[in-house]
């Protein structure tokens, strides 16, 4: 826990802080060829950090032939892996549809448990907590990516209303977790992915007007709790740096050093000394 909490000093600690984030199934893998279980994985590969997570506690939803899961939004995927949408249930839909979707309720997240877990590691590593947020995902998930890159065009108020929903729900399970544990919480830790193999996802002008208020909303709110923020984000991404440290970003995770502009050298001489 020292050596993380040193690192987002800008503290050099005796080495480099590791989170294990494999896969699943990796590390059902790893588990059966080393023959240890999740805890003594962590130890074996040397991992500084813990994850708390709150449990799902709400209805149960069937779902349509060939759907492999659905989400809290009422997206159905399919496939190997995270899978991909089935349909996209506000493609076609209108402001008012927006506002009247069945979005899920806050309460249906059980925080109850999360304490415990974390004090179960008696502070020897930084712990993880806050719900993962991935909004940019559900958003894609819900409009389908290329028509939600027209609506920012054609109806930007649609969009904003999309992203205010989907964060008015994460917002709200994170602000009940850190009211049940936040005083056992180092690191608000959530997750958009905004990058490709050749750079943002979207401009830096589309970023700062659609994603970055939203996700200033969640470093804002992890902050009025004492916490570090930390985003990850897989891709390159290096482009919109300058504006997630404008707006109190504490550290980002995932560097993909084989992507645009996400060169660590180049990284650390231009960020180093104002974001993790």
């Amino acid at each position: 826990r020292e050596r993380v909490l040193a690192a987002f000093e800008h503290e050099e600690p005796d080495r480099m802080p590791c989170w294990c984030g494999a896969s699943v199934e990796f590390w059902d893998k790893a588990k059966r060829r080393l023959q240890l279980d999740d805890e003594s994985l962590r130890i074996r590969f040397g991992d500084d950090f813990r994850r708390v997570f709150a449990k799902y506690s709400g209805p149960e939803f069937d779902l349509s032939e060939g759907a492999t899961s659905r989400t809290v939004f009422g997206v159905e995927r399919e496939g190997l892996g995270y899978g991909q949408p089935v349909t996209h249930p506000l493609a076609d839909a209108t402001l008012k549809d927006v506002h009247d979707y069945c979005w899920p309720d806050p309460a249906w997240m059980d925080v109850t448990k999360i304490k415990s877990q974390a004090q179960a590691y008696d502070e020897r590593y930084a712990i993880l907590g806050g719900d993962w947020s991935p909004f940019w995902h559900d958003a894609i998930d819900l409009l389908g990516m290329e028509n939600m890159y027209m609506k920012m065009y054609d109806e930007p108020e649609l969009v904003d209303a999309v992203m205010q929903h989907l964060v008015d729900y994460y917002a709200e399970v994170s602000r009940r977790i850190f009211d049940a544990a936040g005083d056992v919480i180092d690191i608000f830790f959530i997750g958009n992915d905004l990058g490709s193999q050749t750079g943002p996802l979207l401009s830096p002008e589309l970023f700062e007007r659609f994603v970055l208020p939203p996700l200033k909303r969640l470093i804002d709110l992890g902050h009025s709790y004492r916490l570090r923020v930390q985003l990850h984000c897989c891709g390159g991404f290096a482009p919109l740096i300058p504006s997630l440290i404008d707006a109190g970003l504490d550290g980002l995770h995932a560097i993909q050093p084989s992507c645009y502009g996400m060169d660590l050298s180049q990284l650390k001489t231009n960020f180093g000394d104002k974001i993790l």
